[in-house]
C-alpha cells in the first residue's frame, strides 16, 4: 500500500477539496483520496506505486498548484483476527 501526500495551494473550501478528489479519482487508480484546504494537502492511498507526474498534472489541470509530493510505502494494515490466525 502506498500513501502519497501532496502539498496543494489554492484550495479555499470544501468544494475545492471535492474538485481535487474527483479529478484524482477520475484519472488515477486509487483506493482512497482525501483533501484538506486547511492543511493544504491531498492524501492518496493506492495499492500500486503512484505516478507522481500524473498526480501533479491532474491537480494542476484543475487550477491548483502542487508544491511537493511525498510517497510513503506503507505496510498493509491487518485486522485483529488476521494477526491471531493469519
Amino acid at each position: 500500500m502506498y500513501k502519497t501526500v501532496v502539498s496543494v495551494d489554492g484550495m479555499m473550501c470544501g468544494m475545492c477539496e471535492s474538485h481535487v478528489n474527483d479529478a484524482i479519482r477520475n484519472n488515477l487508480k486509487v483506493d482512497k483520496v482525501t483533501s484538506s484546504h486547511k492543511d493544504k494537502k491531498t492524501v492518496i492511498f493506492s495499492k500500486e506505486e503512484p505516478d507522481t507526474d500524473l498526480i501533479k498534472a491532474t491537480i494542476e489541470e484543475t487550477g491548483y498548484t502542487v508544491n511537493g509530493i511525498e510517497v510513503i510505502q506503507d505496510e498493509e494494515k491487518k485486522g485483529f483476527f488476521r494477526k491471531l490466525f493469519g
